[in-house]
């Protein structure tokens, strides 16, 4: 080693790589706090007035251009730094100054300028971002000539082995990635089941319609206009329903919806007064107490129609096909069952119970009008309900038949097995996993 070497060149020398190893550790730690950070945090921050959260919001928008920016000033910092320490120590060292600058620095840039802030930005992704995006803003304007350069080249060549990419991409995937983030929680055992089927449930809003949770209109409890007043009021308070359907003819004509406050109210104009009584009842005209009925398509999006019950301030809608022919019918309480779950009352208990249950064997009896997505959240099962809604669909589809009772069939790692059709239906099923 020569002592002369030791002069004010090499200080200087020292100190400029010292500080290019501090800047080193600055874009390292900016590009994974900026990377690992929350937008969502980052969005709170900024609506309580942090305006480094909002720099980081406005950053973070476009990612390739951050992120080539920090890699500029990061490859820039980190192949000069070696330069210098390559120079200074061969002047100090000779020939061996080279091996010692590679091992030195090598050591230098690995702990302090990428594992060591990495670590820190890591640990701290919010609060590291907030501070060091004001300064990356100003670096991504002073190097947005260059980048732009880098950026066409880069697609240039992506472009060469058919990969093209797709700005809107992360828009897209945002949805994915909180139902991602929602079943990882649950898997990690810091959501509850219930919680987290909520939130999927509000998120499944746009992508499931109406006909997939109507009720069929097998199930459909109507009422027909040309009964006598007093079987239309029997049949009205024995119904568990507030809203009764009103046809006449045919089940297809629908002339308008009873409701049991509408028919109460005039039941009370009818048998109130001096020169009235029970019998006056005989004078109601049905027609008269029935909504305007208000129907809808079964590609209707539940979202979609839940703004139109708030909208209408209705509850009740009957669902048709594109030929106008009646399919089901909806209610608010349909749609708001999707995100909180059964809504159950005294008189809709034992049904929803027995619609499910299981037998000593260990099979579980399953009614066939059950729907795969109740089944789904009840028993935190996967089968899949893209080609039918209920569970005797879905063993039809797989089966291309209507099975008889007895047959058995296993598909998506369950057994199905018919215990009891009814005519082309089938009622009820036993399920085991396999």
């Amino acid at each position: 080693m020569d002592a002369s070497a030791l002069d004010s060149a090499f200080w200087l020398t020292a100190a400029g790589i010292f500080c290019l190893l501090i800047l080193s550790a600055f874009f390292s730690g900016s590009e994974t706090a900026l990377t690992a950070s929350s937008r969502a945090k980052l969005k709170t921050l900024a609506d309580k007035g942090a305006t480094g959260a909002t720099s980081a919001m406005k950053v973070t928008e476009d990612s390739e251009r951050m992120i080539g920016a920090i890699l500029l000033g990061n490859n820039v910092v980190n192949i000069l730094s070696a330069s210098l320490a390559t120079a200074l120590l061969t002047r100090t060292f000779g020939d061996s100054g080279v091996a010692l600058a590679t091992l030195g620095m090598t050591v230098l840039v690995l702990i302090f300028g990428e594992v060591l802030p990495k670590t820190i930005a890591i640990t701290f992704p919010e609060s590291v971002a907030t501070k060091v995006a004001p300064v990356i803003r100003v670096l991504i304007l002073v190097f947005s000539p260059i980048v732009m350069v880098v950026r066409a080249l880069v697609r240039g060549v992506l472009m060469v082995f058919g990969v093209k990419t797709d700005p809107e991409g992360k828009l897209l995937a945002l949805r994915e990635e909180i139902v991602g983030a929602i079943s990882l929680g649950h898997s990690e055992g810091a959501m509850e089941k219930e919680d987290r089927d909520r939130l999927l449930g509000a998120l499944d809003l746009g992508h499931r319609t109406v006909d997939e949770i109507m009720r069929h209109r097998r199930q459909i409890e109507m009422l027909d206009a040309d009964l006598p007043p007093d079987e239309i009021i029997t049949k009205v308070l024995a119904s568990p329903h507030t809203r009764l359907p009103l046809y006449r003819g045919n089940e297809e004509n629908i002339l308008g919806v009873v409701h049991a406050k509408d028919l109460l109210r005039e039941f009370d104009r009818l048998v109130r007064g001096e020169d009235r009584t029970v019998q006056s009842i005989r004078d109601l005209e049905i027609e008269k107490v029935a909504m305007k009925p208000y129907f809808i398509p079964e590609t209707t999006t539940l979202d979609e129609q839940m703004r139109e019950f708030l909208k209408r301030r209705t509850h009740f809608a009957i669902v048709v096909d594109e030929y106008g022919a009646l399919q089901g019918l909806i209610t608010l309480e349909d749609i708001l069952e999707e995100i909180v779950g059964d809504i159950t009352d005294e008189f809709d208990v034992v049904q929803k119970e027995s619609a499910l249950k299981r037998a000593e064997n260990g099979d579980y009896i399953v009614e066939g009008q059950y729907t795969i997505r109740d089944l789904n959240r009840a028993m935190d099962w996967n089968l899949p309900d893209d080609e039918a809604n209920t569970i005797a669909g879905l063993v039809i589809h797989e089966a291309q038949m209507i099975p008889n009772e007895g047959q058995a069939f296993s598909f998506h790692g369950f057994r199905f097995e018919v215990a009891q059709r009814r005519e082309n239906r089938i009622t009820r099923l036993k399920i085991r996993p396999l």
